[in-house]
């Protein structure tokens, strides 16, 4: 949950004294505020950026445009950068010893960096703001601390939660981190039920329930699911009413509620197409074709992964299509329709070549290999290589083509080892070339050598031109002269004044580099930066951060993470800027494909069909 940026335009009429550059900083930032504020994030940051080249020394101001700067670009999806924009923030509110615009700036730096997959320098960012926001007695902003912690806990449980696990089968440790999410979610829900803030409400239940539903407390995940169901309903948020019926719909199938599960789904496609959004109108459409085929209505099924296969074309997401030629392979095997089925299955083959995913082509194999068994087509191999157009590669080959793997071991035991040594190699080389009249060409490394000889040569001439000679004289003192008496008082003073010049520095407060900042006396005065302990807690705060931030600069040169995967932290999510579709965006979370897979899986003996048997 991100902090609104403070707004430029409360600050324009205590800035109007200022200079000409004061004045001119603070048009173009009341310019990139409104752009932003208008959806024109990209166009909002060139104008503050223009700000901050014409430099202010009205320290509010410059805050305002560090927030603002940090958040438009935490939207434009450049984390490097907004957690730039919020360090100097968070370095300016402090030095102007302004606590809520600290606790404000701590909360943006850790929700930046949560999405950045920084877990623990998050951890310390939004329990600094969790401290402060109690200190100053701020119960709002004690709320949105207690909503961002718990935010941090919940993606690192999850992201330590992948893999090929179920909900509530996980260690420990990722039961523990999902555990304290649970308590300030609940925390923050008392908070806000306190405060009467019912879509803060409606926030924390979809989290709780999202929580819940990762612990494998299903029952529970469905209670504060309904709960947000009905505060979307209250407020007429389709999105969030689309989101928990989406999650109600997961929960119900986890449960072995289908029938349930199909109804939420299909609520689910409905306000999807309201919304006009076609990812989410597919996924629902996966859901609703793989809940069908739990209930072994297959007809049904077919027709919603036909309809998810044809968007997932359009938006050009393979990842998608793959997933729909699978479930629709296994659909047509199930009604007994082979033919369709093996056409779905070499689709699913071909499309994982293309993406290089070994499972899916290892799985799509057998079922092509399964599909034509039964159908009683001959020369299996072969007639899958020439509808693949290309031969399959790996282990699979080895297993599937025994004569050919047989050849190549003999015609490797016929080579003659001698000749793969470098000079067995280099020996044939020769002899080729001499029967064939061509003068052998030095090696790279002769040729190297003959180089570096030529420069020993040349720059040896110049080791003398080089040398310095050291002149020395024949009287040398042997022992330095007594100190005179009149220059004692002197030395002492010269001593004194030495040692407290050091002492002076040490006690200098250096100021930060802050982009666009103008110094003056009075913005000197305004900075109320003291002179603390090494030892003090907030410094070590600083430090702390700056230690785990400094060793990591590669990791954050890295492609940028996905976007959260919060389900109801929508605000962070749809502001920001997603460009490309991205691979994969018309199918649903893979904790209810790995359910599909293994209820299927258990059936495989249900779907086969018996081939016709021969007459003799």
């Amino acid at each position: 949950m991100s902090y609104s940026s403070a707004s430029v335009e409360n600050l324009t009429a205590e800035v109007q004294n200022g200079g000409s550059d004061s004045n001119m900083c603070l048009e173009l930032a009341l310019e990139g505020e409104r752009l932003c504020k208008a959806g024109d994030c990209r166009s909002g940051v060139a104008f503050f950026q223009a700000a901050i080249q014409a430099g202010t020394d009205d320290l509010r101001t410059l805050s305002a445009i560090y927030s603002q700067l940090g958040n438009a670009y935490f939207y434009l999806g450049d984390y490097v950068k907004a957690m730039q924009y919020h360090k100097h923030d968070l370095t300016l509110a402090r030095s102007m010893g302004d606590k809520l615009g600290e606790a404000k700036s701590s909360g943006n730096l850790g929700n930046t960096l949560k999405v950045m997959g920084k877990f623990d320098e998050a951890m310390i960012c939004c329990k600094r703001h969790l401290e402060i926001s109690r200190e100053i007695g701020d119960k709002l902003s004690e709320g949105r601390a207690l909503y961002n912690l718990g935010n941090v806990y919940h993606a690192k449980g999850k992201q330590g939660g992948k893999g090929p696990h179920d909900p509530g089968k996980f260690s420990e440790d990722i039961r523990q981190c999902l555990q304290q999410a649970v308590g300030y979610y609940e925390e923050n829900l008392a908070l806000m039920k306190d405060l009467g803030d019912s879509a803060a409400q409606g926030r924390a239940c979809g989290n709780l329930g999202n929580t819940f539903y990762l612990l494998g407390e299903f029952q529970r995940a469905i209670f504060y699911h309904n709960e947000r169901l009905k505060i979307a309903r209250e407020f007429g948020d389709k999105a969030a009413e689309r989101r928990a019926n989406s999650n109600l719909g997961n929960s119900h199938i986890f449960l072995g509620e289908f029938d349930k599960a199909a109804q939420h789904y299909k609520r689910t496609l409905v306000l999807a197409q309201e919304l006009g959004d076609r990812a989410v109108e597919a996924q629902a459409c996966y859901s609703l074709g793989n809940t069908y085929t739990l209930l072994r209505n297959y007809s049904s099924a077919i027709e919603y992964h036909l309809r998810h296969l044809a968007i997932a074309q359009q938006l050009m997401d393979r990842v998608g299509e793959g997933r729909a030629c699978w479930s629709l392979g296994n659909a047509y095997s199930a009604m007994g329709n082979h033919e369709k089925a093996l056409h779905f299955a070499n689709l699913h083959l071909n499309i994982s070549k293309e993406l290089g995913d070994p499972m899916g082509q290892a799985t799509a194999q057998i079922n092509v290999a399964d599909l034509q068994k039964i159908l009683g087509m001959e020369n299996n191999e072969k007639e899958n290589d020439k509808v693949n157009n290309q031969p399959i590669s790996g282990n699979s080959v080895a297993a599937s083509s025994p004569g050919r793997y047989r050849l190549r071991r003999q015609s490797m035991d016929n080579l003659d080892l001698i000749k793969l040594t470098p000079d067995g190699k280099q020996k044939d080389n020769e002899t080729s070339l001499a029967r064939a009249g061509i003068a052998p060409q030095p090696s790279q490394e002769e040729e190297e050598e003959d180089f570096f000889e030529l420069l020993t040569r040349f720059q040896s001439g110049r080791m003398d031109d080089q040398r310095c000679v050291l002149k020395t004289t024949k009287k040398m003192r042997t022992k330095a002269p007594p100190p005179e008496k009149e220059k004692d008082g002197d030395d002492l003073l010269e001593l004194i004044a030495g040692m407290q010049s050091k002492r002076m520095d040490e006690q200098r407060v250096t100021l930060p580099y802050l982009p666009g900042l103008n110094t003056n006396p009075k913005t000197q005065a305004a900075m109320k930066t003291p002179i603390r302990n090494p030892q003090d807690p907030d410094d070590s705060f600083i430090d702390m951060l700056l230690r785990c931030q400094s060793s990591r600069l590669e990791d954050q040169r890295s492609p940028l993470p996905a976007a959260s995967t919060v389900q109801d932290t929508e605000e962070e999510q749809n502001q920001r800027s997603n460009g490309a579709t991205r691979s994969g965006t018309t199918v649903p979370e893979e904790d209810l494909f790995a359910l599909i897979q293994r209820l299927q899986a258990g059936r495989m003996e249900d779907q086969r069909a018996t081939g016709p048997t021969k007459n003799h």
